[in-house]
């Protein structure tokens, strides 16, 4: 278990706690800020196991595995909370979910065939938006203009969604056809 996977791990493990201060008042005003640093610490050791991973060569089979897994639970957790705070509609979270299982099915399709599918340009602006999109919708400032950025920020979000996903599959079309 090298510190990469340690990481990955850890952030599963955030999890729990980020759910907790966001959907409750546990620590009562302070709870939205603890889920915000809780969400912003997790997804941090998403960017830094990886750089750590392939800086000091710790790749493993196990962190390929876990670390997108690590990555979409703490997301999908965030949208699915989200739906029942009222702050973002069930339907956009079933497109980004179901553009996260479709991607992950892919590269598993793909990686049975030897072939290691890349994230495109898309998708890294896809996850920009969307963690900024999470830090407002976890602080829920409720105000007129702050409301206005996180509009734009949901559909910036689900638009890039859908384009990441129709160039990820445009691009890797023949690993669809050798299958």
């Amino acid at each position: 278990m090298n510190l990469p996977n340690k990481l990955t791990m850890f952030r599963i493990i955030l999890i729990p706690f980020f759910l907790v201060f966001l959907l409750t008042t546990f620590a009562g005003e302070a709870s939205r800020w603890i889920a915000l640093g809780i969400f912003a610490v997790a997804s941090l050791t998403d960017m830094l196991d990886g750089k750590i991973a392939r800086k000091y060569n710790l790749i493993t089979d196990f962190g390929k595995f876990m670390d997108p897994i690590a990555d979409k639970l703490l997301v999908s957790s965030a949208f699915i909370a989200f739906v029942q705070l009222g702050r973002l509609p069930a339907w956009i979270v079933v497109i980004f979910i179901a553009r996260e299982f479709i991607i992950s099915g892919f590269r598993l399709v793909a990686s049975d065939n030897g072939v290691v599918l890349a994230a495109s340009m898309w998708g890294k602006f896809k996850t920009a938006f969307q963690m900024i999109m999470c830090c407002l919708l976890i602080v829920d400032f409720d105000i007129a203009w702050v409301n206005i950025v996180e509009l734009v920020l949901i559909y910036a979000s689900l638009a890039l969604s859908i384009i990441s996903l129709i160039d990820y599959l445009v691009k890797n079309r023949k690993v669809i056809k050798n299958c």
